[in-house]
């Protein structure tokens, strides 16, 4: 379980495909810190450390991550999102995230507002439901409030401190980013298809 507050970002540096696999070796300021099979979001994706060397940590993606996720995408000196799982006894200052990526969004807007910066991502429609006006999305791992929200598209608003620690600065147009929808959502969801039928 993770907040969307990102810790740290990493910087790919070898990638080994295995079948349909593919393994990941990444350094970053918190690699030493990590331990074996800890659960760490990367970009918003949930991946297990398998090992740890020097300043590096290596994680392996399967065939069903690779699919739903833009680490297809990954290459030599690829900048990823990491933030490691949340404390029960701190406090949650973004929202509840999984680092269960529901799919890969598109941007197709990046607006320097002098200061801060605006981005809209385009989505898959059949995940309207889970989006709502001022609502929680985690994009790359990072915890953002959506608006303007349409049937397939969403606007967020970036910081200046987000955008400067995390892959947000390196988003342009057409990137592929990974999406989460809000899991409150997705049960409220549930409970009412549920009941309809």
């Amino acid at each position: 379980m993770f907040t969307g507050i990102i810790e740290n970002t990493g910087i790919v540096q070898h990638i080994e495909v295995n079948g349909l696999n593919k393994t990941f070796r990444i350094q970053s300021d918190v690699s030493t810190a990590l331990k074996v099979d800890q659960s760490v979001a990367h970009s918003g994706v949930c991946l297990t450390i398998e090992s740890i060397m020097d300043n590096t940590h290596s994680v392996t993606a399967v065939e069903e991550t690779l699919s739903k996720t833009n680490l297809n995408h990954w290459q030599i000196g690829t900048v990823v999102n990491i933030e490691r799982c949340m404390l029960m006894n701190g406090r949650l200052d973004g929202h509840i995230v999984q680092g269960h990526v529901d799919d890969v969004a598109v941007c197709t807007s990046k607006t320097d507002k002098d200061g801060s910066w605006e981005y809209i991502f385009q989505f898959n429609e059949k995940f309207a439901h889970l989006v709502i006006e001022k609502g929680s999305v985690c994009i790359n791992g990072i915890s953002l409030t959506c608006f303007n929200v349409t049937r397939n598209t969403l606007e967020v608003a970036i910081v200046p401190y987000t955008f400067l620690h995390t892959n947000m600065q390196f988003i342009e147009v057409a990137t592929a980013v990974n999406i989460e929808f809000d899991v409150l959502g997705k049960y409220i969801s549930r409970m009412q298809e549920l009941k309809n039928n």
